[in-house]
């Protein structure tokens, strides 16, 4: 389990309230499929702080709008405000009550239509004693592995948590779904990691990398990381695009 900032503690109970509040509505849970940075590190399968909670929809369109409704009546009995909503998905930013220089929002992201080739399972979130069905391992790294260059091509932004989340999926051994990487990219699997490569060599810095990660990380871990993750991260990556060619080769 990850040992939380005893300053985000406000912040990481209520991920909480929110979380157990939308499962314990037959609907929500029913539509909502858990995923994201929140989710893995419930999980165990991350070991950073995470701030949002991000879900797919896997409803009907038509069912959006009923979908919102649920999710701010849910707001409404636990006292949030909502700060900000996107007109055109369920996205919004949340304010609960805080000090002065305190964190105090929290942002809820959702996806639809989600992806076709993402997998999903339950998993029990014993942290919140609930069963919740959620992306799988694999499903998860492999949206990990196509964020960084996503947000650039969407938003124009760059995350050092982006970099951080693949490193530590390719440190612990995980596999990723390839089939979600052809989907969301429209590319082959090496065109894919020949690509990242080149954004990670080209776009990461130092201060990107400590722009987030300082804050979602214990100080300590944080000031040995950010000496090594770039390069240790494209090891990573290099290894497995000369992997994917060696393979081609022995078809």
């Amino acid at each position: 389990m990850q040992l939380t900032n005893p300053k985000d503690l406000k912040h990481k109970a209520w991920l909480y309230r929110v979380l157990s509040a939308f499962y314990d509505e037959p609907y929500l849970a029913r539509v909502l499929y858990f995923k994201g940075g929140t989710c893995a590190t419930m999980l165990g399968i991350l070991d950073r702080f995470s701030v949002d909670l991000d879900f797919d929809f896997v409803g009907e369109k038509k069912d959006i709008m009923e979908t919102q409704k649920q999710m701010e009546k849910v707001f409404h009995k636990l006292g949030l405000t909502i700060k900000d909503r996107s007109q055109r998905t369920p996205q919004y930013f949340l304010k609960y009550p805080a000090k002065e220089g305190e964190r105090n929002t929290l942002k809820i992201d959702v996806t639809f239509p989600p992806v076709k080739a993402n997998k999903y399972e339950p998993r029990r979130f014993s942290e919140i004693d609930r069963i919740i069905t959620c992306q799988t391992q694999e499903t998860m790294f492999a949206n990990k592995l196509v964020t960084p260059l996503d947000r650039y091509e969407q938003k124009s932004a760059i995350a050092g948590r982006d970099v951080y989340d693949i490193h530590y999926f390719f440190e612990n051994g995980l596999r990723y779904n390839k089939d979600v990487i052809i989907e969301r990219t429209g590319q082959s699997i090496k065109n894919f990691f020949e690509g990242l490569v080149s954004f990670i060599e080209k776009e990461i810095t130092d201060d990107i990398i400590a722009q987030d990660l300082n804050v979602l990380l214990p100080y300590a871990k944080f000031r040995v990381i950010r000496k090594t993750l770039k390069q240790e991260t494209l090891a990573f990556l290099c290894d497995e695009l000369a992997r994917l060619k060696l393979n081609k080769k022995s078809l």
